[in-house]
């Protein structure tokens, strides 16, 4: 496995939530929040998303584009079809790897993130190390992990996914669809609180996310921004691993009983939740895409053991067949692990906006 060097060692010192004024894309602890990608109107033939494992079908015709280089099988084939094998032992979701120490600004490799700027030590987040976390073994429990009070289902939340022509085109005002959140400002009373004293809240947000169908594997992987890198297929913004410290953000920072938090009022994920993971337990469930096109999945073998980084590429990704738009597709994506940086590590394609 390379092994790049990181170019700053992120101090352990935590401090209390800080408000920076930084854009969204600044990630966890930012006092300003844009959208991910320029607002643009939505295309007519667009239908809700309400359910997880139903994609999307548009009211009016539309192309369904395979990605690229990839080898459409029948369309009438299943995600049935799809057999995983992995190459280890499944994770241990109790001595999880803390990240802190896989984060490089000048190269990918295998289970590290590849940033496109180092964290800020200055920044917000956790204000305490939890017990869930071995600081001396670097490694945390998520099964131990304790999560933001609260049960908050949005009734206004709304999503919705096209496919026309050349692009796919995600709407979403960033409210979960059918997942709750937890109770935002985290209250002193939550035990939470000793540990995250997050001041954001969970508020709505017009965005739109225009990506090319198919995605297109560029010449060599590109670093990820702290922040937004591409959204779920229940309207939520993904962030990529790192809170603004530029550390294992899932492992440090708290988050609700679905794995989100808010950074200001952008309310984001920087895993794919568990809420998700536990709805997709077939082979293969899309459940979101990246900023450069590529879906994200989740992938289990006959057991319903998710992979592990030794299963993927320095990228977090992976070329074998996927169930996507109705059909099984021979093609790049990237795979959720349990493990650190958890969905990508780099960009194998162009992220729009670049």
């Amino acid at each position: 496995m390379i092994t790049p060097p990181r170019s700053a060692t992120s101090p352990r010192t935590r401090l209390t939530f800080a408000v920076l004024s930084v854009a969204l894309l600044a990630g966890c602890g930012s006092s300003e929040s844009s959208a991910p990608t320029s607002a643009a109107a939505a295309p007519e033939s667009t239908t809700a998303v309400t359910a997880l494992n139903e994609p999307a079908t548009p009211s009016a015709p539309a192309e369904t584009v395979p990605a690229v280089n990839a080898t459409t099988t029948t369309a009438g084939d299943t995600a049935g079809a799809i057999v995983n094998v992995w190459s280890g032992p499944a994770i241990d979701p109790t001595q999880l790897p803390i990240g802190d120490d896989f984060v490089s600004t000048t190269t990918p490799a295998v289970g590290w993130t590849f940033s496109c700027q180092p964290g800020n030590p200055n920044a917000g987040g956790a204000s305490a190390d939890g017990p869930w976390l071995n600081i001396a073994a670097g490694t945390w429990d998520s099964t131990n992990k304790l999560a933001v009070s609260g049960s908050v289902v949005w009734e206004a939340a709304s999503f919705t996914e096209t496919v026309n022509g050349g692009t796919r085109t995600l709407v979403t005002n960033n409210l979960p669809v059918a997942d709750p959140t937890g109770n935002f400002p985290i209250a002193s009373s939550d035990p939470a609180y000793q540990y995250d004293r997050n001041p954001g809240t969970v508020t709505a947000q017009s965005i739109t996310l225009i990506l090319p169908q198919p995605g297109v594997v560029a010449p060599a992987p590109t670093c990820v921004p702290i922040g937004a890198i591409g959204m779920t297929r229940n309207g939520v913004v993904l962030f990529n691993a790192l809170d603004a410290r530029g550390d294992d953000a899932v492992a440090h920072e708290l988050q609700d009983l679905c794995d989100g938090h808010p950074a200001r009022v952008t309310y984001h994920y920087h895993n794919i939740p568990s809420c998700l993971r536990n709805k997709a337990t077939g082979s293969s469930t899309v459940v979101g895409f990246a900023n450069d096109g590529f879906p994200i999945v989740v992938e289990r073998d006959a057991s319903g053991a998710l992979p592990t980084n030794d299963d993927l590429d320095e990228c977090h990704g992976r070329t074998s067949p996927i169930s996507l738009d109705g059909a099984v597709v021979e093609t790049y994506h990237y795979s959720v692990t349990l493990e650190f940086p958890y969905v990508l590590g780099c960009y194998r394609g162009t992220p729009v906006g670049s």
